[in-house]
């Protein structure tokens, strides 16, 4: 059945519910390639070892050179410490406030985009069906304007319909497992981010304390 003059079927059936599904897939698919390269870049450092170089560097009271340190690695947890790092020499509270602005901004970067995925994820079964049901119409519509036809004609047009649905689950079962994929790993990084900044603020506390 796969062949040219089914996919001509298929789009003539389908018609702008097919261009829909397609531009569907098209925008899951950058939004995963960006967001995937995003998060890699992110998540090259981990928090761990970093801020044991942090703390390192704290001890020797090597403010600017952890300040610095910050500046050289792309992770959100880093541009948290940064923040705080700054305000070195400030209070609990300023120091606190200022980092948990922060990680609502590096958070915001983090969901960005993703609500696409989850939205054509919830969405595209639903233009497939769509566009299955009206194809199913079309082909009755079809056989009531030119009279009887045999069963194999209707068959064979209600299967090239169903196509459409399965094309719907086709974009949007990478869309959703793509969504809970980045909506997991926006976990993992604000959770980094939140330790970062507790570990950061007792640092920073124990240092003004010894001054």
């Amino acid at each position: 059945m796969l062949n040219g003059k089914l996919i001509l079927d298929i789009i003539h059936i389908g018609g702008f519910v097919l261009y829909i599904l397609v531009l569907c897939s098209i925008v899951s698919i950058t939004v995963i390639i960006e967001r995937i390269l995003y998060y890699g870049r992110s998540s090259v450092v981990k928090r761990a070892p970093f801020m044991a170089k942090i703390r390192a560097e704290l001890e020797k009271g090597e403010i600017k050179k952890a300040i610095s340190m910050c500046n050289e690695i792309n992770a959100p947890f880093a541009n948290v410490a940064r923040v705080g790092l700054n305000l070195y020499g400030h209070t609990e509270r300023l120091i606190s406030q200022a980092m948990e602005r922060e990680i609502v901004v590096e958070t915001i970067k983090l969901e960005r985009y993703i609500g696409i995925s989850g939205t054509i994820g919830s969405t595209a079964v639903y233009i497939g069906l769509l566009g299955t049901v009206i194809g199913i119409i079309r082909v009755f519509h079809d056989i009531s304007l030119k009279g009887g036809s045999g069963i194999n004609v209707i068959i064979d047009g209600i299967s090239q319909s169903l196509i459409l649905t399965a094309a719907g689950l086709v974009v949007a079962i990478p869309a959703v497992v793509a969504y809970n994929f980045f909506v997991r790993k926006i976990d993992n990084f604000v959770a980094d981010m939140d330790l970062c900044a507790s570990e950061l603020v007792d640092l920073l506390c124990v240092k003004v304390k010894d001054k």
